[in-house]
């Protein structure tokens, strides 16, 4: 066993733990489907709620990465239409998420990745149009990926079928969403710290144990991005989050 700030690991799910801060910086810099991987490999290290909270500070420092290299692609458009639901959202999550044990987490989290690749499949095949671009869609949007971002830091998945739907060109998607989620994750903080009490000093400083991993991560998802086309991207991003829902259900 080895022991780190009060957290004890095998050999396995060290490796583990540095590849989900792999994974995390992949998804920050455009393999999204990456993240949805990062969610259930730290719940069988941690449990459901634990691992929410463990994960946050490693999403934080990710995040940064994102915004650094994609900001100047961001759609304020849609993001100001957003915030304000996703903020709800989390506030709902949290009030969610203090009544439901572990096993219920990881339910919603399989729920919610299954979810949103049939949906995001049944985009790709031709019913974008009857997607409604109104401001309710909006709303919906906003508050279930504040709610599942609280939850399970799950609204890659979530988010992936709103900005898919808006048609939104590569570099476009990527610096939305990377703005999206470092301004909903630094909002999710004070919840985690005062309301679950799943981020502390010592969680903030097994994140930083991540860094490197998270770097590397970031610089792999640059270069995978800039190979494939935009119809690939989008089905890539799709075939992850596939991945991701098969390896949280078995």
């Amino acid at each position: 066993m080895i022991n780190l700030f009060t957290f004890e690991f095998t050999y396995v799910e060290l490796l583990l733990f540095l590849t989900v801060g792999l994974l995390t910086g992949m998804a920050k810099t455009g393999v999204h489907g990456a993240g949805m991987l990062s969610v259930p490999l730290l719940a069988l290290i941690f449990g459901g709620q634990k691992s929410s909270g463990v994960m946050l500070p490693i999403l934080v420092l990710a995040d940064v990465l994102g915004v650094w290299y994609y900001h100047r692609h961001a759609s304020w458009q849609h993001l100001k239409v957003l915030f304000p639901w996703a903020a709800a959202g989390v506030v709902m999550g949290t009030i969610v998420g203090s009544y439901i044990d572990d096993h219920i987490f990881k339910v919603i989290m399989a729920v919610v990745i299954v979810g949103s690749v049939v949906t995001m499949i049944w985009l790709e095949r031709g019913h974008r149009e009857q997607v409604p671009h109104n401001k309710l869609f909006s709303a919906g949007s906003g508050i279930l990926g504040g709610f599942t971002s609280m939850v399970g830091n799950l609204a890659g998945t979530v988010m992936a079928v709103y900005f898919l739907s808006m048609r939104l060109p590569k570099n476009a998607y990527i610096g939305t969403t990377a703005w999206f989620f470092m301004v909903t994750n630094w909002f999710k903080v004070p919840f985690h710290v005062f309301a679950w009490h799943t981020i502390n000093y010592n969680t903030v400083l097994l994140a930083l144990i991540t860094l490197p991993a998270i770097i590397l991560g970031a610089f792999l998802g640059i270069h995978i991005v800039k190979i494939l086309s935009e119809k690939t991207y989008r089905w890539f991003i799709i075939v992850m989050t596939l991945v991701a829902a098969l390896f949280m259900l078995f």
